[in-house]
């Protein structure tokens, strides 16, 4: 596999505030988080024929990133995906997404059920799902931590936990896991944090889940699933599978998934997933749309974000040829951060 050349921002950009080691509650009414689970004799098979990655070879100390796709290839719903029970007569998944594709998804998964032995339920009691950030996440996973792979899984016996991609911040990478326990229990070790500071830290991490707002806006490859774990190549059919392979072995990939940061004024709207991010080029031409907002953050006095955006705009922007700005024409500019993974060009 060899790295894709992306353009690189010239300058930092403003930053805001860093990432504090705790423990964000991600389950409740309040929550923008929401789990599925699958149960049955045929779970791994039904998994395998819809989602973008392979859950026929998942192993005991491995979790999934995948997507659901309609048949154009555009995702309805991203998953993280962990197995919490498996033996020779039946397997368990929780599939953890955005709670507002909830309802919607886990209709339309249930219409492929058809004569498999699984049954698909939204988990509303007796689980909850916890976001550990830093030295939370570290302690928490125990021994090996701070060589756990992005995707990684590990059973403590009362914690399912799932190792992330971790939160780039300027000099460091700051460790990111999802823990998933009964709901009797306390709340892992480590300070209690603000919801939106997991909202900071998913952005910072450069991979983005699907909400209502960007249902069915991106193939896989326009928010780099397939350099994060989230697509395999080689496994069998799945709704959209054709769309997306043709994607990625013809080239035909011209938006990618860019970190940015920006400053917001005292009286202006925080960006918002779903909106457009505009190109004003230099030279003075009229502005126009190109790319959306897939996620967004406040921090001090601004905000980060994950667009998907043209690569050639990017590479103006880079080059100085133009600005980037987030919602609107006159909305606050972009400035580009560094994505905090390598590309994929060759599978």
């Amino acid at each position: 596999m060899t790295s894709e050349h992306i353009p690189t921002p010239p300058a930092p950009g403003p930053i805001g505030l860093s990432l504090p080691d705790g423990v964000v509650p991600l389950s409740g009414a309040d929550s923008t988080w929401g789990m599925i689970r699958v149960h049955g004799a045929d779970a791994t098979r039904f998994l395998q024929a819809q989602l973008t990655n392979d859950f026929a070879l998942l192993k005991p100390d491995q979790a999934r990133l995948a997507a659901f796709c309609n048949a154009k290839g555009r995702m309805q719903a991203s998953f993280v995906t962990l197995r919490t029970a498996h033996d020779a007569n039946s397997s368990t998944y929780l599939l953890v997404c955005r709670k507002d594709v909830l309802p919607a998804v886990l209709k339309r998964l249930r219409m492929f059920v058809l004569r498999s032995k699984v049954t698909l339920d939204e988990v509303t009691e007796g689980l909850a799902l916890y976001g550990l950030l830093g030295e939370a996440a570290l302690a928490a996973w125990g021994e090996g931590a701070e060589a756990a792979l992005p995707w990684s899984y590990r059973n403590s016996g009362e914690r399912h936990l799932v190792w992330l991609y971790p939160a780039a911040e300027p000099d460091a990478r700051v460790p990111r896991a999802l823990c998933v326990q009964d709901s009797s229990l306390p709340p892992p070790a480590g300070a209690a944090l603000d919801p939106s500071l997991w909202e900071l830290s998913e952005v910072r991490s450069g991979v983005a889940m699907v909400s209502e707002a960007t249902y069915e806006a991106f193939v896989p490859q326009m928010v780099n699933y397939e350099s994060v774990g989230g697509v395999n190549f080689k496994k069998g059919c799945y709704p959209g599978q054709e769309v997306v392979a043709r994607s990625q072995f013809r080239g035909a990939i011209k938006r990618r998934a860019y970190p940015a940061n920006g400053v917001l004024p005292a009286d202006a709207a925080l960006p918002q997933a779903g909106q457009d991010v505009w190109r004003l080029a230099a030279e003075g031409s009229e502005p126009e749309p190109c790319g959306i907002i897939a996620q967004v953050a406040p921090t001090d006095g601004g905000f980060a974000l994950l667009a998907s955006l043209q690569n050639s705009c990017v590479e103006e922007a880079v080059q100085g040829r133009a600005t980037l700005r987030a919602g609107t024409a006159d909305g606050p500019e972009l400035h580009l951060q560094p994505l905090p993974y390598d590309l994929l060009e060759d599978i």
